[in-house]
């Protein structure tokens, strides 16, 4: 058996193929995308769904002088092993290995680095109005779909690019919306005729012709409605048309040879062109066309049987999970708390409510703006929202943040799930600035838990809170604690003291507490006394303590998985220097001013200096000793 996915080294190889063994490559590729994804984890079912789309544009257009722009990027992994990276495949999503998503860095074949949804249009047409204006060729194609069209940006560019009348190619991947075999198949062939460049050109001249002669303006307008009535009856193409866009399709996504027929005629049509394809999410692998929400994104998984290989049996319950379940006790007591997701339901750990309390869950689709003023809304008329959303994806809502909740103070809670290093999606997925970004605005409270029981105390007092707070907590597993079944509602501000200690301050805030008293241990062994401070809130920070503490040891290390830049450790500096706290030691750890490739988080933590023995290592250089295993020393803080 020929193995066609191993002759393709860029799409010029690809062109040589003849058209009929494409649907057999078509079925390589998801057999090489299904052995990888199992064994590294990542977004299975959105690639599998674009498989063949992803042959038929590189089969028509000439990347990379042609732009293909994909949006979100979890929809790329065939694109990735069209062009030149199939033999590195299986490092996907690996340290050092390749990208789960588009990166420019890696491949000139990708046009844009993308992890958030909605942004293609805007970037596609940026790029064909600079080849217009520099006078380039090169046609630009952005592919958008997995529910992107929901999120406003992309309707923001669509209008601009209505307006622009530039040549720019939009593909919807569409693989959600339920249109009938036999009406697809008659929009397909409607399509792929009044695309074709006779009748295009045919079009644009009676067009001319009617519009010069003295009755034709209403003849064509006659014949404009009767097409326009037959697209909107059976397709939802006069949207885009009212956009000023060439509505094409829609079109069956998985038949190579009606996808490259189509885009042909496409690619000579003047002006702003939508190509609406229906594909099916997880094509090519049953449990993925069963359950395409559980393998959209996944982790390592039995190929043959789909299902996903657990953790171990005695790791502790993830950090959303223990979320979910006190979110759905206290909701069930108070019916004034409802729920809110920019279309993640199952990654934010809200399933749970929506299942338990249907009637106040919300799930608004790709649109992180709408459910931040939308729970603005709900707050201002007596109800207790809490958005479930991950750090790196709260930055898009900034401004409504900052305008429609916190201006006026309203009490919404803010999940921020992912906060700090993510792992293995990499760069547009760390939570590395809400810290950061949160800090400078008014009203906002701002608390991190140092484990998954206090998490629980966190969100009780959140939902307690007359006004804003962000309640931050990382992506996996708890730290294995015990529950406290009744909650208790923390004081706002208040940090607690985890460990005393005379000669250096540990001051940590959420999860680090733990790495703290772990290198305070070691450090004690080591004739060094060190307090451990669990900060608990980064905004108000509990003064009193952090000045008492920095000015016992005079020594202080500020642990936080944000970008050092503005986050806590800088809260704490501010602190000490706005008190006049003068003679302290300050090291701050936490994220260098970059940003951070994909890795496991235990590699990504080790790198940035966020492990147990840099920190033990910062502590005794801050101290003044020798490196560890040196000539130890018994301190003391002299008076």
């Amino acid at each position: 058996m020929s193995n066609l996915l191993e002759s393709i080294k860029s799409p010029d190889d690809l062109k040589k193929l003849k058209s009929k063994k494409l649907p057999a490559l078509a079925s390589e590729i998801r057999k090489k995308i299904v052995e990888t994804v199992s064994e590294t984890g990542g977004h299975l079912a959105p690639s599998l769904g674009v498989v063949e789309l992803t042959i038929a544009l590189h089969y028509v257009f000439d990347a990379p002088k042609d732009k293909i722009i994909w949006d979100v990027g979890h929809q790329a992994y065939a694109h990735k092993l069209l062009t030149g990276r199939a033999d590195r495949f299986g490092t996907l999503r690996k340290h050092e290995g390749i990208s789960g998503f588009p990166k420019r860095k890696e491949s000139p074949y990708d046009a844009l680095d993308t992890g958030h949804s909605s942004t293609s249009i805007s970037a596609a047409l940026g790029m064909t109005t600079a080849l217009d204006i520099q006078g380039r060729d090169g046609k630009v194609v952005a592919v958008i779909g997995d529910g992107s069209m929901t999120a406003g940006l992309a309707f923001e560019a669509l209008n601009n690019a209505g307006h622009l009348r530039k040549d720019l190619i939009v593909i919807l991947n569409d693989n959600e919306m339920s249109i009938s075999p036999n009406v697809g198949a008659l929009s397909s062939f409607l399509s792929r005729k009044l695309t074709s460049h006779f009748v295009t050109r045919f079009k644009t001249e009676l067009e001319s012709f009617l519009k010069r002669s003295g009755v034709g303006e209403n003849i064509w307008a006659m014949l404009k409605r009767s097409e326009d009535s037959l697209k909107s009856f059976f397709t939802p193409g006069m949207l885009f048309e009212a956009l000023q866009f060439e509505y094409v399709g829609p079109l069956p996504g998985h038949h190579i040879g009606t996808l490259i027929d189509t885009l042909k005629n496409v690619k000579k049509i003047p002006g702003p062109v939508l190509v609406h394809v229906l594909t099916q999410k997880g094509r090519g692998y049953l449990p993925a066309e069963k359950n395409p929400s559980k393998f959209h994104g996944v982790g390592p998984f039995d190929m043959k049987t789909g299902k996903v290989r657990k953790r171990a049996a005695s790791s502790p319950p993830s950090y959303t999970e223990i979320f979910s379940q006190t979110l759905v006790r206290l909701a069930q007591d108070d019916h004034r708390i409802v729920a809110i997701t920019a279309a993640m339901p199952a990654g934010t750990g809200l399933q749970a409510f929506q299942k338990y309390l249907p009637e106040r869950f919300f799930d608004v689709g790709i649109a992180e703006q709408h459910a931040v003023t939308f729970a603005a809304g709900l707050a201002l008329e007596g109800l207790r929202p809490v958005v479930a959303i991950y750090s790196t994806f709260l930055q898009r809502a900034y401004d409504q943040i900052i305008h429609d909740v916190c201006l006026t103070a309203q009490p919404v809670v803010f999940a921020i799930d992912r906060g700090g290093l993510v792992g293995d999606d990499g760069p547009t997925h760390h939570g590395a600035f809400d810290l950061s970004f949160l800090r400078a605005v008014p009203n906002m409270v701002i608390m991190s838990p140092k484990d998954e029981n206090e998490l629980q105390h966190m969100l009780y007092t959140a939902l307690k809170h007359e006004g804003p707070v962000a309640l931050r907590y990382p992506r996996g597993s708890g730290v294995g604690v015990s529950l406290d079944w009744k909650l208790e509602q923390l004081p706002i501000g208040r940090g607690a003291v985890e460990r005393e200690g005379r000669d250096i301050s540990l001051i940590a805030i959420g999860p680090h507490v733990h790495t703290a008293l772990k290198a305070a241990e070691k450090l004690s062994q080591q004739g060094v006394e060190a307090a451990v401070i669990n900060a608990r809130f980064a905004k108000p920070l509990d003064e009193n303590l952090i000045i008492d503490s920095a000015q016992k040891a005079g020594h202080v290390i500020t642990i936080e998985e944000n970008a050092l830049a503005g986050g806590f450790g800088s809260a704490v500096l501010e602190c000490l220097n706005d008190h006049d706290v003068a003679g302290v030691k300050v090291r701050r750890l936490g994220l260098q001013d970059q940003f951070i490739e994909h890795g496991s988080q235990t590699i990504l933590r080790k790198k940035q200096g966020l492990d147990i023995d840099n920190l033990v290592e910062t502590a005794r250089k801050l101290l003044d000793l020798p490196e560890s295993g040196k000539k130890l020393f018994k301190l003391g803080r002299k008076s």
